[in-house]
């Protein structure tokens, strides 16, 4: 029988009481939730502790600090830079670098040397630089309203005469240890600097953290205030957590919340109408074609749809939205997006739409890679977005013309 090292004798006293600390002050189901991330981790760690062992003292900090991260948040509040510098950033790199290497794990519990087993630390590390970072990008989107078929994804557009209308997407903002008050707000000042038509948001602003701080949403979002009439947004799932704080939030950044109701809104290129989809977790059909029948497409206009979830664009009936805009996949949140490449984690698990332009009969969908993260501690391959998007409208095209779309994703 193994030895038990002081290193495993202090990880599991640290699993074990930050499991029944949660479960006591936050209720059996966020203990369960800490019991098996911890668990998990723990068991990882221990199981390649003598192959860490190149940390140094410093594996002794991280353990530390992964259970006093997830012990704290019993108490949620916004936590000052210098405990998300020292506590919550360094915890959740150990935590995704140490799940990453599940199968060095394996390796050496079947007897084989895991070697390179520090690359997984290397790619936590620099998720870390991408989770705390968005890069402003410009894209093109065609509205052709041509017939494609199944569900595929689509490339994106080049310019085309006229003025486009310009739309910046805030999505998946999550508000905690990766996003600060003071980051969000930069974000949205950017954004309204940079003059587009409208601002649009499609929900999930918050994470535990921020539940505890209910004023730190408004003040975020603030910039947005000299937007406002311009500055419109749907629901998230996670919106339903905490629904009266996010209402609150937004509408003193003067952003309209549309819960299952459509807006007609005046732009430089003519008027645009604004349908914006509550998020419903059964029956999401009926309820979205419940909506689409009270609020018809007005004559002319084109037609923009908040759907935070890309997973229901499938239930949206045919030529019903020009442009639907969603979140919520984090861009796949885990992948080879920094490599060039498609694959992400959401990708291969599910037929869910994980990022990038996306085609189904008439309907297009703009899958945001996200503002922010929440879920796996950090993102890994798949950078944030802050994208100033030009929608051109252009005449049908031929679906037959492979130029059109990729090859099926559905």
């Amino acid at each position: 029988m193994p030895v038990l090292t002081e290193f495993a004798y202090a990880s599991l006293a640290g699993w074990l009481t930050a499991t029944l600390v949660a479960a006591k002050v936050r209720g059996r189901f966020f203990g369960g939730f800490a019991s098996v991330i911890l668990g998990l981790h723990t068991l990882i760690s221990l199981g390649l502790e003598r192959h860490l062992a190149w940390f140094g003292p410093a594996l002794y900090y991280f353990q530390c600090i992964s259970y006093v991260h997830f012990l704290l948040l019993v108490r949620p509040e916004m936590r000052p830079v210098w405990f998300r510098a020292l506590v919550s950033i360094p915890a959740s790199f150990f935590i995704a670098g140490t799940f990453l290497t599940w199968p060095w794990a394996v390796a050496s519990a079947v007897g084989f040397t895991p070697h390179f087993v520090w690359l997984p630390y290397v790619a936590a590390a620099l998720g870390v630089v991408q989770s705390l970072t968005t890069p402003e990008t410009e894209i093109d989107v065609v509205i052709d309203r041509a017939d494609i078929g199944p569900m595929r994804r689509f490339p994106l557009g080049a310019t085309l005469p006229g003025r486009p209308l310009r739309i910046i997407q805030i999505t998946d903002p999550h508000l905690g240890s990766f996003m600060s008050v003071a980051r969000l707000k930069l974000i949205c000042r950017r954004a309204v600097e940079r003059n587009p038509d409208l601002i649009l948001l499609t929900g999930d602003f918050l994470t535990m953290e921020s539940h505890g701080s209910p004023d730190a949403l408004g003040h975020a979002l603030a910039p947005l205030k000299a937007f406002e009439g311009k500055t419109f947004a749907c629901n998230g799932n996670h919106d339903h957590e905490a629904p009266n704080i996010v209402a609150r939030g937004l509408k003193e950044a003067g952003v309209r919340l549309l819960v299952d109701e459509a807006v007609e809104v005046e732009t430089p290129v003519g008027n645009v109408q604004l349908v914006g989809l509550d998020f419903v977790w059964r029956h999401r059909r009926r309820a979205m074609a419940d909506v689409i029948e009270r609020n018809p497409r007005k004559p002319g206009q084109l037609r923009v749809v908040l759907l935070h979830d890309p997973g229901a664009f499938k239930h949206l009936a045919d030529g019903e939205a020009d442009l639907v805009l969603s979140g919520h996949t984090h861009g796949g949140h885990v992948g080879f997006l920094s490599l060039g490449l498609n694959w992400t984690v959401v990708s291969a698990l599910t037929k869910m739409p994980d990022h990038g332009l996306w085609a189904r009969g008439k309907n297009r969908l703009y899958v945001h890679r996200a503002t922010g993260h929440y879920g796996f501690p950090i993102r890994v391959g798949v950078p944030g977005e802050q994208s100033l998007m030009r929608v051109h409208v252009a005449e049908p095209a031929d679906p037959a013309d492979p130029t059109q779309a990729t090859e099926d994703a559905s």
